[in-house]
C-alpha cells in the first residue's frame, strides 16, 4: 500500500479512538503485531503477538480507567510503510486521577495491516499516575 494509503488507515483509527471506538485501531492488528513502550518505566518493555498485546498490555492498562479512554489527533506524518502518529491520550483513573498523556508513535504497516508501533510518552507521568502492570509485578518480586 501506498504511503498515503496507510496515512488514511492511521486517520481513520484515530478518528474513532477520539470518539471512545477503539475497535478500528484493533482491527487494525496483524496477528504478528508487536508493541514497543520505550523508556525505563515498569510498563516499557517490547510485546510480541495480537494476542498478547491485547492480553499484557491493553487489558491491564484499561483495567486501570475509570472513564472511556479518547485519543486526540495532533499530526500524522507518512512516508513508504511507516506512519508517525502525535495525539494526545485523555483518561481518569479508578484512582481519581487525570492520565493526559502525549504520545509519539512509530508505525509500521504492511498490507493494510499493522505490524508494529514504538510507543515514545511522558514516562514520569506514567510512573506518577499508572499502576505497574502484573507482569511487572511478577518480576519485581522474582
Amino acid at each position: 500500500m501506498s504511503a498515503a494509503e496507510n496515512k488514511r488507515l492511521m486517520q481513520t483509527a484515530f478518528e474513532a479512538l477520539g470518539r471512545g471506538d477503539s475497535r478500528p485501531y484493533l482491527d487494525l492488528l496483524d496477528d504478528d503485531f508487536t508493541f514497543t513502550i520505550t523508556g525505563q518505566t515498569p510498563w516499557s518493555r517490547t510485546i510480541a503477538g495480537k494476542a498478547a498485546v491485547r492480553r499484557e498490555l491493553f487489558g491491564p492498562l484499561f483495567a486501570q480507567f475509570a472513564d472511556q479512554y479518547t485519543a486526540q489527533l495532533v499530526n500524522l506524518i507518512a512516508e513508504g510503510d511507516t506512519v508517525v502518529v502525535e495525539h494526545r491520550g485523555c483518561v481518569t483513573t479508578k484512582g481519581g486521577k487525570l492520565y493526559n498523556n502525549e504520545y509519539c508513535l512509530v508505525c509500521r504497516l504492511e498490507n493494510g495491516k499493522l505490524k508494529s508501533v514504538k510507543e515514545y510518552a511522558d514516562s514520569l507521568l506514567v510512573d506518577r499516575v499508572l499502576d505497574p502492570p502484573p507482569w511487572a509485578q511478577a518480576e519485581a518480586s522474582a
